[in-house]
């Protein structure tokens, strides 16, 4: 069956994409990844290519696909393998261009190939084939959920890795102080007295779904979430254009809260949300006030899950800090297929190393956790 390489996701119609995707999956929506794409985030001199893959019938109808990518560095995935690249380049073995099954610039995990299992291992079939003749070094698929681990399991050639995030579990909190009653008490106090000073600066918050904001406010927005990377003397990932797009193609899935101080805002916090889950996304602050990052990004979202009766609050990666407000500690997989032999030797040795380390912290991570003992 034929296979096709999408160079923009807008070669293919929105229904029939989405129609390959199980379940609630904001991330992988055609509206989502196609707002990367027209705005200007992903594609020119960014690094990031769309590339892609859909296994058709002889009609033409999906039936699998890979949402992909043709990188030329490893920025914005979020799982490092930068230190294969340099070692790479010190043998004298092209590592980039490579090809990214991956939500680009979200370290979210969920369905990465879509569609028919069966369809989906003859897509794979094809892929593996195909990178050395497209002078693609290999093939990376970022955050993968069970179905895709399965698939990839028993396929020879696949390297395994885990790494860790922080996610917060609704175990049915009737509102915020239930949840604070969960904890050790001195952690409670902690947080009380973090929102404590957070609204002793005067400072409140407005909840408002995509639809909600003026382009005016997604102005503020974007100036927020474009200060956090100035401030590190880095570029922003996302255009501005980006944030209107995506509020006019997917606004119901859009949560933004604005910390204001008096009438004039100060912070923002942007999520998404799916049928169950709180996905905290970007934030930024134009200001210097005292424990607003743990207000606008964890707390406020907190409240929010609680109202609303969402099950998950998934806060991304990185972060210890969020360990000791609650925030626990899961593991993530990605997949790799590397053509060059040797350097799968090398990986593979490496990544049996590193697994030992990530479960060891991970077992740290929970054993640290300020939940009470029942």
């Amino acid at each position: 069956m034929p296979i096709r390489t999408l160079a923009s996701l807008n070669d293919l119609q929105p229904a029939a994409w989405d129609a390959l995707l199980c379940g609630p999956q904001p991330f992988l929506r055609h509206a989502f990844l196609s707002a990367l794409e027209d705005s200007g985030s992903i594609g020119g001199r960014s690094g990031w290519q769309a590339a892609h893959r859909l296994l058709c019938d002889a009609l033409g109808k999906p039936l699998a696909a890979l949402p992909a990518y043709v990188k030329a560095h490893s920025y914005g995935e979020y799982v490092f393998d930068m230190g294969w690249a340099d070692a790479c380049q010190r043998a004298g073995i092209a590592y980039y261009p490579k090809l990214l099954g991956a939500v680009p610039f979200s370290p979210v995990s969920g369905q990465r190939l879509l569609g028919d299992a069966s369809a989906a291992a003859q897509l794979l079939d094809e892929l593996e084939r195909d990178l050395p003749r497209q002078g693609l070094s290999s093939l990376h698929i970022n955050f993968t959920q069970a179905d895709t681990d399965a698939l990839l399991a028993g396929r020879e050639g696949w390297l395994s890795r885990i790494g860790c995030q922080y996610h917060w579990f609704n175990r049915d909190y009737r509102d915020f102080q239930d949840f604070l009653d969960a904890l050790t008490s001195r952690k409670r106090k902690q947080i009380r007295k973090e929102r404590e000073q957070v609204a002793g600066q005067g400072i409140a918050f407005d909840w408002c779904a995509g639809h909600e904001l003026s382009e005016v406010e997604w102005d503020f927005v974007y100036a927020c979430y474009a200060n956090t990377y100035y401030v590190r003397g880095r570029a922003p990932y996302l255009t501005r254009s980006f944030f209107s797009l995506v509020a006019e193609r997917m606004p119901a899935a859009i949560r933004v809260v604005i910390a204001r101080q008096g009438t004039r805002p100060v912070a923002m916090a942007f999520s998404l949300v799916d049928g169950d889950t709180f996905y905290g996304r970007y934030w930024g602050c134009l200001g210097d006030f005292d424990r607003l990052h743990f207000e606008t990004c964890f707390y406020q979202g907190l409240d929010y899950s609680i109202a609303q009766g969402l099950r998950r609050f998934d806060a991304g990666a990185q972060g210890e800090h969020k360990l000791v407000r609650g925030f626990e500690p899961v593991l993530t997989q990605s997949w790799h297929y590397l053509c060059h032999p040797g350097l799968r030797a090398a990986v593979m040795e490496f990544l049996q190393e590193e697994r030992g380390h990530i479960k060891a912290y991970l077992a740290q991570a929970q054993a640290a956790l300020p939940y009470r003992c029942a």
